[in-house]
């Protein structure tokens, strides 16, 4: 088997849009081998030198919202218009049986193959934060690369949407025509993440559910505080698979953009975001070295026997492992 390319012949190639680079790069830092993580590193903190800046954009929504056929529609817009366009899907359950990769690719035919436009799922795989950390990283080496829109599409609301909103710049979400009517089972935290709500399938029959929708949004939007960004959300109709409302999508885009360049709101929030991950890190890290002593596994063995017994508590005896661990190191 080949062995790994050198350092800098990964970041040449990555400099000289190389996409076999790219990819051979992105499945490095999804290693867990010890020695690739080493060659990771020095990669990602030769991209990171390179001072390039996509725009980073979040595209999410609950279940049945169109975000992959929303995505296929918007992304080929921007081919279309000379831009470069890198999607990562987020996908927990791709490790294992690729199935909603392959499900988002079929929904992407206008962009899978363009010279333009570069898809890759990310997996979730069983690592320790492995969604936040490949993801991120992946798209480091992406702005690197030199793609101008880097679409983050994720799995659905919950969990994802927390740590994607960490790592990009506007926050898309897709609701549904009949959202209006239901808008207790969507988390005001959500909405309040949000650049830029969608109200995707507005088209045929759901034309006037979907205004309703908007409307009763926006009067949801009024009675949150307002940002350190100084943005008013814009609520928009949109129908992917009619490619309606489009344009006006790329408008608001275009405004957010220019209005967080100029602030400098985007240079602040991404160094906010660094210290997000400078702290997130070291708590993964300790963890995956807390997972991966021998000592501390059969103590903790010992401990959930003492559990099933009865003779200690939960507390306790998370307590206790920790006083272990602290000792051994």
């Amino acid at each position: 088997m080949r062995p790994n390319l050198t350092p800098e012949e990964y970041i040449n190639g990555i400099l000289l849009q190389d996409r076999n680079i790219l990819s051979k790069a992105i499945t490095l830092i999804e290693s867990n081998r010890e020695e690739d993580e080493k060659l990771a590193v020095s990669i990602l903190e030769a991209c990171i030198k390179q001072n390039k800046s996509s725009k980073r954009i979040a595209v999410t929504g609950i279940p049945g919202a169109g975000k992959s056929t929303f995505i296929n529609a918007w992304g080929k817009d921007l081919l279309e218009n000379g831009k470069t366009v890198a999607i990562l899907a987020i996908d927990p359950s791709s490790s294992i049986s690729k199935g909603s990769i392959l499900a988002d690719k079929t929904r992407m035919d206008d962009l899978a193959g363009h010279e333009n436009c570069f898809i890759r799922p990310t997996a979730s795989s069983n690592n320790l934060g492995g969604v936040a950390k490949t993801t991120r990283e992946t798209m480091l080496l992406c702005e690197a690369f030199g793609f101008d829109y880097i679409l983050i599409e994720t799995v659905g609301v919950g969990q994802s949407e927390t740590i994607v909103k960490n790592m990009t710049d506007l926050f898309l979400l897709l609701l549904l025509p009949n959202t209006g009517d239901d808008l207790q089972g969507i988390k005001r935290g959500i909405m309040e993440m949000a650049d830029i709500i969608l109200i995707n399938k507005s088209e045929d029959d759901n034309i006037m559910a979907s205004k309703r929708a908007a409307t009763q949004i926006k009067q949801v939007l009024h009675l949150f505080s307002t940002s350190e960004k100084d943005w008013t959300t814009p609520v928009l109709n949109v129908s992917a698979l009619h490619k309606k409302g489009l344009s006006d999508l790329q408008q608001q885009v275009d405004s957010y953009f220019l209005k967080m360049e100029t602030t400098g709101f985007i240079g602040f929030n991404r160094k906010q975001q660094d210290n997000y991950w400078f702290e997130e890190t070291i708590q993964q890290a300790l963890l995956q070295t807390f997972s991966r002593d021998k000592n501390i596994q059969t103590v903790k063995k010992e401990l959930l026997k003492k559990l099933e017994n009865k003779e200690i508590t939960p507390i306790n005896a998370a307590k206790l492992l920790v006083q272990k661990f602290l000792k051994y190191k």
